[in-house]
């Protein structure tokens, strides 16, 4: 029996700057943020990107992105949403882990969280030696709004650097 599963990485949408006084983890996103994340939730639907479990970060950014996909519907059926204090700036590695600890009934999940631990681990899990042209994207970088989507091949148990391929990479502006 062959395992496949579905690995989308969404980074936040467009937060605002920095306030004096107040947290990184409490910024929103910016009315430019909420209509990129509709657009991306929008992409999503179209695309038939329906995860069973969304892995989000607790920030006010993260947690909004999500707001605005529920808000366009992305999802016929309800995901499990766990919002998930250490996803906050996790690094590559803390990541991975959250992942490898996935249960294999899991088919589809989604990561909404941040970079640069988002933009690290989507190189590692694509192997960022092999010359892909989408791969060779995201080695540019991962900007606000971004959307990856992964086909993994093997257990979460064993996901690690190289295994997965890259579906598509998504950004805002290519959405028109």
């Amino acid at each position: 029996m062959t395992l496949m599963h579905q690995l989308i990485f969404l980074r936040h949408a467009k937060a605002e700057a920095e306030a004096r006084g107040q947290s990184d983890h409490s910024r929103a996103l910016t009315d430019k943020g909420r209509h990129a994340a509709k657009k991306i939730g929008q992409a999503m639907r179209t695309a038939g990107l329906a995860p069973e479990v969304v892995l989000v970060s607790t920030a006010t950014r993260t947690q909004q992105t999500l707001e605005e996909l529920e808000n366009t519907p992305v999802w016929d059926e309800w995901p499990n949403i766990d919002s998930l204090p250490q996803l906050y700036m996790a690094t590559p590695q803390q990541m991975l882990g959250i992942l490898q600890n996935l249960p294999e009934t899991v088919r589809s999940a989604i990561v909404i969280g941040h970079n640069p631990g988002l933009h690290g681990l989507a190189l590692e899990l694509a192997g960022a030696t092999r010359p892909d042209p989408a791969t060779a994207r995201i080695d540019e970088g991962y900007p606000t709004g971004a959307l990856a989507e992964f086909l993994v091949t093997t257990s979460w148990k064993q996901l690690g650097q190289g295994g997965a391929s890259l579906k598509r990479f998504l950004l805002p502006k290519d959405l028109g």
